[in-house]
Protein backbone atom coordinates (compact mmCIF):
# COMPACT_ATOMS: atom_id res chain seq x y z
CA UNK A 1 0.00 0.00 0.00
CA UNK A 2 1.33 3.52 -1.22
CA UNK A 3 1.98 6.22 1.38
CA UNK A 4 0.42 9.61 0.58
CA UNK A 5 2.42 12.34 1.02
CA UNK A 6 1.82 14.89 3.53
CA UNK A 7 0.92 18.42 1.36
CA UNK A 8 4.16 20.38 0.32
CA UNK A 9 2.30 23.27 1.83
CA UNK A 10 2.19 21.79 5.43
CA UNK A 11 5.68 21.05 6.12
CA UNK A 12 8.79 23.32 5.93
CA UNK A 13 10.83 22.04 3.40
CA UNK A 14 14.61 22.89 3.02
CA UNK A 15 15.09 22.56 -0.94
CA UNK A 16 12.60 23.07 -3.42
CA UNK A 17 11.99 20.15 -5.94
CA UNK A 18 11.38 21.44 -9.47
CA UNK A 19 10.26 18.80 -11.99
CA UNK A 20 11.13 19.56 -15.64
CA UNK A 21 10.05 16.03 -17.03
CA UNK A 22 7.75 17.07 -18.95
CA UNK A 23 9.42 20.18 -20.83
CA UNK A 24 13.19 19.43 -20.34
CA UNK A 25 13.03 15.79 -20.36
CA UNK A 26 10.97 15.01 -23.21
CA UNK A 27 13.65 16.43 -25.71
CA UNK A 28 14.99 12.69 -24.87
CA UNK A 29 16.45 11.01 -28.37
CA UNK A 30 13.19 8.87 -29.31
CA UNK A 31 11.17 10.33 -26.75
CA UNK A 32 7.51 11.04 -27.67
CA UNK A 33 4.75 12.43 -25.26
CA UNK A 34 0.74 12.38 -26.11
CA UNK A 35 -0.95 15.19 -23.87
CA UNK A 36 -2.20 12.87 -22.34
CA UNK A 37 1.07 11.04 -21.12
CA UNK A 38 2.24 14.73 -20.11
CA UNK A 39 -1.20 15.08 -17.78
CA UNK A 40 -0.53 10.94 -16.36
CA UNK A 41 2.95 11.68 -15.63
CA UNK A 42 1.86 15.08 -14.19
CA UNK A 43 -0.23 13.35 -11.40
CA UNK A 44 2.24 11.02 -10.46
CA UNK A 45 4.84 13.76 -10.21
CA UNK A 46 2.32 15.47 -7.91
CA UNK A 47 1.66 12.42 -5.93
CA UNK A 48 5.39 11.82 -5.29
CA UNK A 49 5.40 15.51 -3.76
CA UNK A 50 7.21 17.52 -6.13
CA UNK A 51 6.63 20.85 -5.04
CA UNK A 52 6.78 22.28 -9.22
CA UNK A 53 6.03 20.47 -12.52
CA UNK A 54 7.42 22.15 -15.58
CA UNK A 55 4.69 21.42 -18.31
CA UNK A 56 6.27 22.60 -21.04
CA UNK A 57 6.39 26.09 -23.43
CA UNK A 58 3.09 27.20 -24.14
CA UNK A 59 2.82 29.73 -27.29
CA UNK A 60 5.62 28.04 -28.81
CA UNK A 61 4.76 23.95 -28.73
CA UNK A 62 0.57 23.46 -29.49
CA UNK A 63 0.69 20.59 -27.58
CA UNK A 64 2.53 22.35 -24.28
CA UNK A 65 -0.55 24.63 -24.92
CA UNK A 66 -3.10 22.05 -24.98
CA UNK A 67 -1.66 20.44 -21.82
CA UNK A 68 -2.03 23.59 -19.93
CA UNK A 69 -5.27 23.93 -20.80
CA UNK A 70 -6.47 21.03 -20.38
CA UNK A 71 -4.89 20.43 -17.23
CA UNK A 72 -6.65 23.58 -15.68
CA UNK A 73 -9.77 21.61 -16.37
CA UNK A 74 -8.93 17.84 -15.55
CA UNK A 75 -6.01 17.98 -12.93
CA UNK A 76 -6.48 19.65 -9.32
CA UNK A 77 -2.96 18.99 -8.29
CA UNK A 78 -2.33 18.60 -4.33
CA UNK A 79 1.38 18.98 -4.13
CA UNK A 80 2.74 20.88 -6.63
CA UNK A 81 2.31 24.02 -8.89
CA UNK A 82 2.08 24.19 -12.61
CA UNK A 83 5.07 26.13 -13.97
CA UNK A 84 4.67 27.27 -17.66
CA UNK A 85 8.22 27.29 -19.66
CA UNK A 86 9.16 30.64 -21.83
CA UNK A 87 11.86 33.09 -22.69
CA UNK A 88 12.41 36.86 -21.75
CA UNK A 89 10.85 39.35 -23.95
CA UNK A 90 12.66 39.62 -27.40
CA UNK A 91 15.04 42.46 -28.51
CA UNK A 92 13.48 45.86 -28.89
CA UNK A 93 9.84 44.22 -27.50
CA UNK A 94 7.40 45.26 -24.61
CA UNK A 95 6.51 42.25 -22.56
CA UNK A 96 3.25 42.98 -23.34
CA UNK A 97 3.39 43.54 -26.66
CA UNK A 98 5.32 39.78 -27.07
CA UNK A 99 2.99 37.14 -28.10
CA UNK A 100 4.83 34.30 -26.73
CA UNK A 101 5.45 36.30 -23.02
CA UNK A 102 1.38 36.62 -23.03
CA UNK A 103 0.59 33.34 -24.23
CA UNK A 104 2.85 32.70 -20.17
CA UNK A 105 0.33 34.33 -18.98
CA UNK A 106 -2.74 32.75 -20.71
CA UNK A 107 -1.41 29.42 -19.51
CA UNK A 108 -2.73 29.98 -16.38
CA UNK A 109 0.34 28.65 -14.60
CA UNK A 110 0.83 29.80 -11.09
CA UNK A 111 4.81 30.06 -11.34
CA UNK A 112 6.59 30.97 -14.91
CA UNK A 113 9.39 30.36 -15.51
CA UNK A 114 12.07 32.65 -17.53
CA UNK A 115 15.02 31.29 -19.97
CA UNK A 116 17.61 34.47 -19.90
CA UNK A 117 21.12 34.96 -20.87
CA UNK A 118 23.64 35.13 -18.81
CA UNK A 119 26.68 34.57 -20.82
CA UNK A 120 27.54 37.55 -22.60
CA UNK A 121 29.21 35.64 -25.46
CA UNK A 122 25.37 34.23 -26.30
CA UNK A 123 24.13 37.78 -25.69
CA UNK A 124 26.31 39.25 -28.42
CA UNK A 125 26.10 36.44 -30.89
CA UNK A 126 23.14 34.59 -30.31
CA UNK A 127 20.79 37.09 -29.77
CA UNK A 128 22.83 39.93 -31.33
CA UNK A 129 22.18 42.62 -29.00
CA UNK A 130 23.96 43.94 -26.02
CA UNK A 131 24.34 43.56 -22.44
CA UNK A 132 22.60 46.27 -21.53
CA UNK A 133 19.54 45.59 -23.83
CA UNK A 134 19.60 42.02 -22.44
CA UNK A 135 19.66 42.57 -18.74
CA UNK A 136 16.73 45.27 -19.62
CA UNK A 137 14.93 42.49 -21.18
CA UNK A 138 15.66 40.03 -18.05
CA UNK A 139 14.44 42.63 -15.82
CA UNK A 140 11.11 43.89 -17.98
CA UNK A 141 10.25 40.69 -18.45
CA UNK A 142 10.13 39.72 -14.75
CA UNK A 143 8.57 43.01 -13.22
CA UNK A 144 5.62 42.66 -16.18
CA UNK A 145 4.89 38.53 -14.89
CA UNK A 146 5.18 39.74 -11.20
CA UNK A 147 2.85 42.85 -12.00
CA UNK A 148 0.35 40.22 -13.55
CA UNK A 149 0.61 38.36 -9.91
CA UNK A 150 2.65 35.13 -11.16
CA UNK A 151 5.47 33.48 -8.83
CA UNK A 152 8.68 34.25 -11.43
CA UNK A 153 11.67 31.79 -11.20
CA UNK A 154 14.54 32.88 -14.10
CA UNK A 155 16.27 30.44 -15.37
CA UNK A 156 20.01 31.46 -16.43
CA UNK A 157 21.34 29.44 -19.04
CA UNK A 158 25.19 28.67 -20.00
CA UNK A 159 25.94 30.54 -16.31
CA UNK A 160 28.69 28.57 -15.28
CA UNK A 161 30.16 28.27 -18.67
CA UNK A 162 29.17 32.52 -18.91
CA UNK A 163 30.32 33.19 -15.22
CA UNK A 164 34.19 31.27 -16.05
CA UNK A 165 34.63 33.55 -19.13
CA UNK A 166 33.18 37.07 -17.38
CA UNK A 167 31.98 36.84 -13.75
CA UNK A 168 30.78 40.56 -13.61
CA UNK A 169 28.33 40.10 -16.54
CA UNK A 170 27.05 36.96 -15.36
CA UNK A 171 26.57 38.03 -11.59
CA UNK A 172 24.86 41.13 -13.20
CA UNK A 173 22.23 38.61 -14.78
CA UNK A 174 21.50 36.98 -11.67
CA UNK A 175 21.08 40.12 -9.67
CA UNK A 176 18.96 41.84 -12.32
CA UNK A 177 16.55 38.96 -11.79
CA UNK A 178 16.61 39.18 -8.11
CA UNK A 179 16.12 43.19 -8.35
CA UNK A 180 13.06 42.91 -10.88
CA UNK A 181 11.14 40.14 -8.66
CA UNK A 182 12.26 36.78 -9.15
CA UNK A 183 11.75 34.32 -6.42
CA UNK A 184 14.41 31.68 -7.76
CA UNK A 185 17.38 32.21 -10.33
CA UNK A 186 18.34 28.63 -11.21
CA UNK A 187 21.98 28.82 -12.46
CA UNK A 188 22.46 26.64 -15.16
CA UNK A 189 24.94 24.10 -16.52
CA UNK A 190 23.86 24.02 -19.71
CA UNK A 191 26.59 22.16 -22.06
CA UNK A 192 26.58 19.85 -18.94
CA UNK A 193 30.23 20.37 -18.38
CA UNK A 194 30.88 21.46 -15.22
CA UNK A 195 32.68 19.59 -12.13
CA UNK A 196 31.82 19.59 -8.54
CA UNK A 197 34.62 21.69 -7.25
CA UNK A 198 33.76 24.17 -10.19
CA UNK A 199 30.59 24.24 -9.37
CA UNK A 200 30.76 24.76 -5.58
CA UNK A 201 33.21 27.06 -6.24
CA UNK A 202 31.03 29.09 -7.99
CA UNK A 203 27.61 28.99 -6.51
CA UNK A 204 29.63 30.39 -3.15
CA UNK A 205 30.84 33.19 -4.82
CA UNK A 206 27.26 33.78 -6.70
CA UNK A 207 26.02 33.13 -2.83
CA UNK A 208 27.99 35.88 -1.55
CA UNK A 209 27.15 38.51 -3.55
CA UNK A 210 22.80 37.96 -3.21
CA UNK A 211 20.73 36.44 0.09
CA UNK A 212 17.99 35.64 -3.39
CA UNK A 213 17.04 32.03 -3.66
CA UNK A 214 19.95 30.07 -5.73
CA UNK A 215 19.10 27.20 -7.69
CA UNK A 216 20.63 24.05 -9.86
CA UNK A 217 20.18 22.76 -13.28
CA UNK A 218 22.38 20.32 -14.27
CA UNK A 219 23.09 18.74 -17.57
CA UNK A 220 25.16 15.42 -17.48
CA UNK A 221 27.36 15.69 -20.19
CA UNK A 222 30.32 15.21 -17.82
CA UNK A 223 28.44 12.34 -16.29
CA UNK A 224 28.74 14.62 -12.82
CA UNK A 225 24.55 15.96 -12.82
CA UNK A 226 23.83 14.72 -9.50
CA UNK A 227 27.11 15.18 -8.00
CA UNK A 228 27.13 18.94 -9.49
CA UNK A 229 23.56 19.22 -7.97
CA UNK A 230 24.37 18.49 -4.90
CA UNK A 231 27.63 20.51 -4.90
CA UNK A 232 25.71 23.51 -5.37
CA UNK A 233 22.91 22.68 -2.43
CA UNK A 234 26.23 22.26 -0.17
CA UNK A 235 27.18 25.79 -1.70
CA UNK A 236 23.97 27.69 -0.67
CA UNK A 237 21.63 26.91 -3.51
CA UNK A 238 18.01 26.04 -1.84
CA UNK A 239 16.26 24.81 -5.66
CA UNK A 240 17.04 21.79 -7.60
CA UNK A 241 15.73 20.94 -11.04
CA UNK A 242 16.06 17.43 -12.71
CA UNK A 243 14.12 15.08 -14.53
CA UNK A 244 12.78 11.94 -13.41
CA UNK A 245 15.29 8.85 -14.41
CA UNK A 246 17.95 11.17 -15.77
CA UNK A 247 16.11 11.78 -18.87
CA UNK A 248 16.70 14.68 -21.20
CA UNK A 249 18.65 15.46 -24.55
CA UNK A 250 22.24 14.47 -25.20
CA UNK A 251 22.95 12.56 -22.11
CA UNK A 252 20.37 13.67 -19.97
CA UNK A 253 19.61 16.26 -16.94
CA UNK A 254 20.52 15.23 -13.16
CA UNK A 255 18.35 12.48 -11.94
CA UNK A 256 16.53 13.92 -9.86
CA UNK A 257 15.20 11.04 -7.42
CA UNK A 258 19.01 10.46 -7.22
CA UNK A 259 19.33 13.78 -5.88
CA UNK A 260 16.64 14.09 -3.74
CA UNK A 261 17.24 10.52 -2.67
CA UNK A 262 21.14 11.71 -1.79
CA UNK A 263 20.21 14.72 -0.21
CA UNK A 264 17.51 13.08 2.19
CA UNK A 265 19.00 10.39 3.29
CA UNK A 266 22.97 11.74 3.12
CA UNK A 267 22.40 15.52 4.49
CA UNK A 268 19.21 15.45 6.49
CA UNK A 269 18.01 18.08 4.35
CA UNK A 270 14.00 18.25 3.37
CA UNK A 271 12.80 17.82 0.14
CA UNK A 272 9.86 15.67 -0.03
CA UNK A 273 6.63 15.78 1.91
CA UNK A 274 6.55 12.67 4.89
CA UNK A 275 6.42 9.72 3.15
CA UNK A 276 7.34 11.21 -0.16
CA UNK A 277 10.70 9.37 -0.43
CA UNK A 278 9.47 6.01 -0.10
CA UNK A 279 7.71 6.04 -2.95
CA UNK A 280 10.34 7.12 -5.34
CA UNK A 281 11.12 3.42 -7.36
CA UNK A 282 7.40 3.07 -7.87
CA UNK A 283 6.79 6.79 -9.71
CA UNK A 284 9.45 6.02 -11.17
CA UNK A 285 8.70 2.71 -12.80
CA UNK A 286 5.05 3.99 -13.39
CA UNK A 287 6.74 6.98 -14.99
CA UNK A 288 9.10 4.80 -17.40
CA UNK A 289 5.91 2.62 -18.17
CA UNK A 290 4.85 6.36 -19.71
CA UNK A 291 7.37 7.25 -21.47
CA UNK A 292 7.88 3.47 -22.89
CA UNK A 293 11.89 4.17 -21.47
CA UNK A 294 12.46 0.44 -20.39
CA UNK A 295 14.23 1.26 -16.26
CA UNK A 296 17.84 1.09 -15.88
CA UNK A 297 18.30 -1.86 -13.70
CA UNK A 298 21.45 -0.40 -12.10
CA UNK A 299 20.11 3.11 -11.75
CA UNK A 300 20.91 4.10 -7.96
CA UNK A 301 18.67 4.06 -5.65
CA UNK A 302 15.64 2.43 -7.26
CA UNK A 303 16.72 0.02 -10.04
CA UNK A 304 16.31 -3.81 -9.62
CA UNK A 305 19.81 -3.93 -9.13
CA UNK A 306 20.36 -0.91 -6.82
CA UNK A 307 20.76 -3.47 -3.87
CA UNK A 308 20.92 -6.75 -5.55
CA UNK A 309 23.91 -9.09 -4.16
CA UNK A 310 25.76 -11.87 -6.10
CA UNK A 311 29.25 -12.90 -4.53
CA UNK A 312 28.76 -15.39 -1.67
CA UNK A 313 31.46 -13.48 0.99
CA UNK A 314 28.54 -10.93 0.42
CA UNK A 315 26.08 -13.31 1.20
CA UNK A 316 27.56 -14.58 4.22
CA UNK A 317 27.77 -10.97 5.61
CA UNK A 318 24.31 -10.16 4.86
CA UNK A 319 22.53 -12.82 6.29
CA UNK A 320 24.01 -11.61 9.49
CA UNK A 321 23.58 -7.99 9.24
CA UNK A 322 22.22 -6.68 5.89
CA UNK A 323 23.86 -3.02 6.33
CA UNK A 324 27.52 -4.10 6.07
CA UNK A 325 27.05 -4.31 2.32
CA UNK A 326 24.44 -1.50 1.85
CA UNK A 327 24.85 2.53 1.93
CA UNK A 328 21.22 2.63 3.01
CA UNK A 329 17.88 0.34 3.77
CA UNK A 330 15.98 -0.22 0.63
CA UNK A 331 12.98 0.21 1.82
CA UNK A 332 13.59 3.90 2.82
CA UNK A 333 13.27 4.49 -1.18
CA UNK A 334 10.34 1.74 -1.60
CA UNK A 335 12.89 -0.97 -3.21
CA UNK A 336 14.07 -3.96 -1.88
CA UNK A 337 16.87 -6.14 -1.44
CA UNK A 338 17.04 -9.18 -3.80
CA UNK A 339 20.00 -11.67 -3.70
CA UNK A 340 21.44 -13.00 -6.90
CA UNK A 341 21.68 -16.50 -7.41
CA UNK A 342 25.31 -17.25 -9.86
CA UNK A 343 28.51 -19.29 -9.98
CA UNK A 344 29.60 -17.38 -7.46
CA UNK A 345 26.88 -18.14 -5.23
CA UNK A 346 27.73 -19.82 -1.42
CA UNK A 347 25.36 -22.20 0.57
CA UNK A 348 24.55 -18.20 2.18
CA UNK A 349 23.27 -16.75 -1.25
CA UNK A 350 21.31 -19.52 -1.72
CA UNK A 351 20.16 -19.72 1.56
CA UNK A 352 18.89 -16.03 1.28
CA UNK A 353 17.88 -16.37 -2.10
CA UNK A 354 15.94 -19.37 -0.91
CA UNK A 355 14.02 -16.73 2.16
CA UNK A 356 13.12 -14.31 -0.52
CA UNK A 357 11.27 -16.85 -2.44
CA UNK A 358 9.40 -18.25 0.28
CA UNK A 359 11.34 -21.28 1.56
CA UNK A 360 13.23 -21.68 5.06
CA UNK A 361 16.57 -23.61 3.88
CA UNK A 362 17.91 -22.73 7.28
CA UNK A 363 19.87 -26.17 8.59
CA UNK A 364 19.44 -28.02 5.52
CA UNK A 365 22.98 -28.35 4.74
CA UNK A 366 23.01 -31.03 2.70
CA UNK A 367 19.95 -29.20 0.51
CA UNK A 368 22.25 -25.92 0.25
CA UNK A 369 25.10 -28.27 -0.80
CA UNK A 370 22.99 -29.79 -3.66
CA UNK A 371 21.52 -26.87 -4.81
CA UNK A 372 24.84 -24.89 -4.47
CA UNK A 373 26.76 -27.35 -7.05
CA UNK A 374 23.54 -27.30 -9.32
CA UNK A 375 23.93 -23.92 -10.00
CA UNK A 376 27.72 -23.77 -10.48
CA UNK A 377 27.40 -26.63 -12.90
CA UNK A 378 24.17 -25.83 -14.72
CA UNK A 379 26.53 -21.69 -15.28
CA UNK A 380 29.45 -23.96 -15.93
CA UNK A 381 27.48 -25.23 -18.83
CA UNK A 382 25.55 -21.58 -19.84
CA UNK A 383 22.77 -20.61 -18.13
CA UNK A 384 22.28 -17.63 -15.94
CA UNK A 385 20.19 -17.27 -12.70
CA UNK A 386 20.47 -13.58 -12.17
CA UNK A 387 17.60 -12.65 -14.01
CA UNK A 388 16.02 -15.86 -14.38
CA UNK A 389 14.36 -16.45 -10.99
CA UNK A 390 11.34 -18.47 -12.16
CA UNK A 391 13.68 -20.98 -12.98
CA UNK A 392 15.68 -20.73 -10.33
CA UNK A 393 12.97 -21.55 -7.82
CA UNK A 394 12.10 -24.52 -10.17
CA UNK A 395 15.29 -26.18 -10.06
CA UNK A 396 14.92 -25.35 -6.03
CA UNK A 397 11.57 -27.34 -5.82
CA UNK A 398 12.48 -29.65 -7.65
CA UNK A 399 15.75 -30.53 -4.77
CA UNK A 400 12.89 -30.18 -2.01
CA UNK A 401 10.63 -32.22 -3.46
CA UNK A 402 12.58 -34.85 -5.29
CA UNK A 403 11.24 -33.85 -8.60
CA UNK A 404 10.65 -30.93 -10.71
CA UNK A 405 6.93 -29.01 -10.92
CA UNK A 406 4.80 -30.73 -14.07
CA UNK A 407 1.94 -30.24 -15.87
CA UNK A 408 2.33 -32.42 -19.17
CA UNK A 409 3.98 -35.26 -20.39
CA UNK A 410 5.89 -34.14 -23.69
CA UNK A 411 5.18 -36.44 -26.49
CA UNK A 412 7.18 -34.56 -29.27
CA UNK A 413 7.28 -30.99 -30.62
CA UNK A 414 8.39 -29.07 -34.27
CA UNK A 415 8.58 -25.98 -35.68
CA UNK A 416 8.99 -24.97 -38.91
CA UNK A 417 9.30 -22.10 -41.48
CA UNK A 418 8.57 -21.87 -44.88
CA UNK A 419 9.90 -19.15 -47.09
CA UNK A 420 7.90 -18.04 -49.77
CA UNK A 421 8.82 -16.49 -53.22
CA UNK A 422 8.34 -12.78 -52.00
CA UNK A 423 10.59 -11.80 -49.47
CA UNK A 424 7.57 -10.85 -46.89
CA UNK A 425 5.68 -14.36 -47.93
CA UNK A 426 7.54 -16.04 -45.03
CA UNK A 427 5.32 -18.87 -42.85
CA UNK A 428 6.05 -19.70 -39.19
CA UNK A 429 4.33 -22.93 -37.87
CA UNK A 430 4.98 -25.56 -34.87
CA UNK A 431 3.06 -28.67 -33.21
CA UNK A 432 3.12 -29.78 -29.74
CA UNK A 433 2.17 -33.50 -29.12
CA UNK A 434 1.73 -33.77 -25.18
CA UNK A 435 -0.75 -35.33 -22.33
CA UNK A 436 -2.27 -33.85 -19.96
CA UNK A 437 -3.14 -36.66 -17.51
CA UNK A 438 -4.90 -39.51 -19.47
CA UNK A 439 -5.65 -37.03 -22.50
CA UNK A 440 -3.34 -37.13 -25.86
CA UNK A 441 -3.39 -33.26 -27.67
CA UNK A 442 -2.20 -32.39 -30.74
CA UNK A 443 -2.05 -28.63 -31.23
CA UNK A 444 -0.49 -26.22 -34.26
CA UNK A 445 -0.02 -22.82 -34.25
CA UNK A 446 1.45 -20.24 -36.22
CA UNK A 447 3.29 -17.15 -35.70
CA UNK A 448 5.74 -14.22 -36.17
CA UNK A 449 8.58 -16.90 -35.91
CA UNK A 450 9.20 -20.29 -35.44
CA UNK A 451 9.45 -19.24 -31.48
CA UNK A 452 6.79 -17.16 -31.39
CA UNK A 453 4.69 -20.38 -33.36
CA UNK A 454 5.90 -22.82 -30.60
CA UNK A 455 4.43 -20.34 -27.81
CA UNK A 456 1.01 -20.46 -29.59
CA UNK A 457 0.88 -24.30 -30.22
CA UNK A 458 1.81 -24.76 -26.48
CA UNK A 459 -0.39 -22.70 -24.72
CA UNK A 460 -3.29 -24.26 -26.90
CA UNK A 461 -2.58 -27.38 -26.32
CA UNK A 462 -2.92 -26.72 -22.34
CA UNK A 463 -5.80 -24.23 -22.77
CA UNK A 464 -8.46 -27.36 -22.53
CA UNK A 465 -6.65 -28.49 -18.93
CA UNK A 466 -5.52 -25.03 -18.12
CA UNK A 467 -7.46 -22.21 -19.04
CA UNK A 468 -5.06 -20.14 -17.07
CA UNK A 469 -2.33 -19.68 -19.43
CA UNK A 470 -4.73 -17.96 -22.02
CA UNK A 471 -4.00 -15.09 -19.38
CA UNK A 472 -0.08 -15.57 -20.15
CA UNK A 473 1.90 -13.20 -22.68
CA UNK A 474 5.75 -13.07 -23.20
CA UNK A 475 6.37 -10.00 -23.31
CA UNK A 476 10.71 -9.85 -23.71
CA UNK A 477 12.65 -12.35 -25.33
CA UNK A 478 16.74 -12.32 -25.50
CA UNK A 479 18.95 -14.70 -27.25
CA UNK A 480 22.73 -14.81 -26.68
CA UNK A 481 25.38 -16.98 -28.14
CA UNK A 482 27.85 -18.59 -25.84
CA UNK A 483 30.34 -19.41 -27.97
CA UNK A 484 30.74 -17.16 -30.43
CA UNK A 485 33.88 -18.58 -31.82
CA UNK A 486 31.67 -21.44 -33.21
CA UNK A 487 29.38 -19.12 -35.35
CA UNK A 488 26.06 -20.76 -35.92
CA UNK A 489 27.12 -23.70 -34.21
CA UNK A 490 27.38 -21.99 -31.16
CA UNK A 491 25.72 -22.87 -27.81
CA UNK A 492 22.55 -20.60 -27.37
CA UNK A 493 21.16 -19.31 -24.37
CA UNK A 494 17.26 -17.64 -23.98
CA UNK A 495 15.67 -15.49 -21.81
CA UNK A 496 12.15 -15.15 -21.61
CA UNK A 497 9.87 -12.78 -19.74
CA UNK A 498 6.30 -13.61 -19.17
CA UNK A 499 3.47 -12.31 -17.50
CA UNK A 500 -0.17 -12.56 -16.16
CA UNK A 501 -1.02 -8.81 -16.24
CA UNK A 502 -0.57 -8.76 -12.61
CA UNK A 503 3.33 -10.43 -11.91
CA UNK A 504 5.98 -10.84 -14.17
CA UNK A 505 8.42 -14.05 -14.30
CA UNK A 506 11.35 -14.41 -15.74
CA UNK A 507 13.76 -17.98 -16.84
CA UNK A 508 16.32 -19.31 -19.38
CA UNK A 509 17.10 -22.02 -21.31
CA UNK A 510 19.94 -23.41 -22.76
CA UNK A 511 20.58 -25.37 -25.64
CA UNK A 512 22.43 -26.14 -28.68
CA UNK A 513 20.30 -24.51 -31.22
CA UNK A 514 17.68 -21.17 -30.86
CA UNK A 515 14.70 -23.23 -30.88
CA UNK A 516 15.96 -26.01 -27.81
CA UNK A 517 16.70 -23.14 -25.88
CA UNK A 518 13.63 -21.52 -26.90
CA UNK A 519 11.26 -24.22 -25.74
CA UNK A 520 13.35 -24.96 -22.09
CA UNK A 521 12.98 -21.54 -21.32
CA UNK A 522 8.82 -21.57 -22.52
CA UNK A 523 7.69 -24.80 -20.15
CA UNK A 524 9.57 -23.32 -17.36
CA UNK A 525 7.57 -20.20 -17.67
CA UNK A 526 4.81 -21.92 -18.03
CA UNK A 527 4.90 -24.00 -15.04
CA UNK A 528 5.78 -21.13 -13.20
CA UNK A 529 3.17 -18.96 -14.41
CA UNK A 530 0.63 -22.22 -13.43
CA UNK A 531 2.47 -22.51 -9.97
CA UNK A 532 1.92 -19.15 -9.17
CA UNK A 533 -1.82 -19.54 -9.84
CA UNK A 534 -2.34 -22.55 -7.42
CA UNK A 535 -2.61 -24.93 -9.89
CA UNK A 536 -1.69 -28.14 -8.73
CA UNK A 537 1.18 -30.09 -10.51
CA UNK A 538 0.10 -33.55 -12.29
Amino acid sequence: MSTTPVPADSVDLDVHVYDTTLRDGAQQEGMNLSVGDKIAIAALLDELGVGFIEGGWPGAVPKDTEFFQRMEKEVELQNAQLAAFGATRKVGVRPHDDPQVRALLDSGAPVITLVAKSDIRHVERALRTTGEENLAMIADTVSYLRDADRRVFVDVEHFFDGFRFDPDYALRAVTTAFAAGAEVVALCDTNGGMLPTWVHEIVSKVRAETDGRLGMHAHNDSGCAIANSIAAVEAGARHVQGCVNGYGERTGNADLLSVVANLELKTGRSLLPTGGLSEITRIAHAISELTNIAPFARQPYIGASAFAHKAGLHASAIRIDPDLYQHVDPRAVGNDMRMLVSDMAGRASIELKGRELGFDLSGQADLLGRVTNRVKDAEANGYTYDAADASFELMLREEIDGKRPSYFTLESWRAIVEHGAHADDVDAEATVKLRTGDRRVVSTGEGNGPVNALDHALRQALAGAYPEVEDFDLIDYKVRLLDSSHGTDAITRVLIEMTDGEHTWNTVGVGPNILEASWEALVDSITFGLLQRGVAAA
